[in-house]
C-alpha cells in the first residue's frame, strides 16, 4: 500500500513492503520504495530504495537517489547518488556527486556530470570566456 506524508513542504510517498508495482512511476516530490518495483522511474523529487526493496528498472531518474536495497538498471541522480552499506547495484550511474559506503556490491560504470559555470557573455572579456569553456 502506498502511503503519503507531508514533509518539509513536500509530499513523501512510501510504497510498502507488501507492494509489487510494474510500470512507470512519475512524481514531483519524494518516494521510498520498500517493496518490489519493475519499470521506469522519472522524478523531479528524491528516490530511496530501502534495505529490503528489490527494483528492476530500465532507467531511474531523480534529483537524488539513495540505495540501501537491491536495484538492477541505470540510475541518474541530478544532484547525487548514495550507495549504502549492504546495497547491491547492477547498472550504470550518472550523477554530479557519488558516495559509496563499505560493503556495497556495485557492477557498472560511473559517469560524472560536470558543473556548468554561469558566464554572462556580455560582462566577460573573450579570453576569460574561452578559459571558462575549457
Amino acid at each position: 500500500m502506498a502511503r503519503s506524508f507531508q514533509q518539509k513542504d513536500r509530499n513523501l510517498t512510501i510504497l510498502g513492503a507488501e507492494t509489487v508495482f510494474n510500470g512507470t512511476l512519475s512524481f514531483q516530490d519524494d518516494l521510498i520504495i520498500t517493496g518490489k518495483f519493475t519499470g521506469t522511474i522519472n522524478a523531479n523529487g528524491d528516490l530511496e530504495i530501502a534495505k529490503d526493496a528489490t527494483c528492476i528498472v530500465d532507467n531511474a531518474l531523480a534529483n537524488s537517489i539513495i540505495v540501501s536495497g537491491n536495484i538492477k538498471g541505470n540510475l541518474t541522480g541530478r544532484s547525487n547518488i548514495q550507495l549504502k552499506n549492504g546495497s547491491t547495484v547492477v547498472g550504470d550511474l550518472t550523477t554530479r556527486r557519488l558516495r559509496i559506503e563499505e560493503n556495497v556490491d556495485f557492477k557498472g560504470k560511473v559517469k560524472m556530470i560536470e558543473e556548468r559555470r554561469n558566464i554572462d557573455l556580455f560582462s566577460v572579456n573573450p579570453a576569460e570566456y574561452k578559459t571558462g569553456l575549457m
